[in-house]
């Protein structure tokens, strides 16, 4: 299941061509987001799950609720079965947080099965787009060629596979261990099990 911000022209397609969506809802889609608020503050949810992650210096508790009583939502989006709100709450290196995150989709499944998919979709963006934002600094990189950044992207991407591929689920000690060392880069290249 992939989560992106889609426009009503899209979703219709997504549909015509026979598939499903699961659409994350923002601010900048203003009537859009203020239906789904409404529906999720007056109709009762079909499915609720409940989850919690503890990991080195963080505490996660996630409420998805999914409710299929579309209570006044334009049906100019296409398909729509399912809106879908996912509340995190936690501590951050000793710091309380609280986030309500809004999605729809043309899928009716239980929130258990959403909360998979949509965590799954989080799961990529942290190891792979959050990776090449914060430790390859791909955001900032002064590289200004299209074709060039696409080049630099993809080389990006072969290190982050080639290290996690050699065991490195940390790309910051994957860096401090080789970066210096271009006889074990080479190593890891060549000694590629796939």
């Amino acid at each position: 299941m992939r989560c992106f911000t889609l426009s009503k022209k899209t979703v219709k397609l997504i549909i015509d061509r026979g598939n499903h969506y699961t659409i994350a809802v923002k601010g900048n889609q203003k009537k859009l987001y203020q239906q789904v608020q409404l529906t999720t503050e007056q109709t009762q949810p079909s499915s609720v799950d409940i989850s919690e992650d503890r990991s080195r210096n963080r505490v996660v508790c996630r409420t998805v609720s999914v409710f299929n009583n579309l209570l006044g939502i334009s049906s100019e989006w296409e398909g729509i079965k399912s809106v879908i709100r996912v509340e995190r709450q936690g501590t951050r290196a000793s710091v309380d947080y609280y986030q309500t995150a809004y999605y729809i989709s043309s899928l009716k499944l239980s929130a258990a099965e959403f909360a998979v998919g949509i965590q799954g979709h989080w799961g990529i963006e942290n190891r792979l787009h959050w990776v090449k934002d914060v430790v390859f600094r791909e955001d900032t990189s002064l590289i200004r060629h299209s074709q060039a950044a696409a080049n630099f992207s993809v080389i990006r991407q072969l290190a982050i596979a080639i290290c996690r591929l050699h065991g490195y689920s940390s790309l910051t000690t994957a860096i401090r261990t080789i970066a210096h060392d271009l006889e074990q880069i080479f190593l890891m290249i060549i000694n590629l099990e796939l």
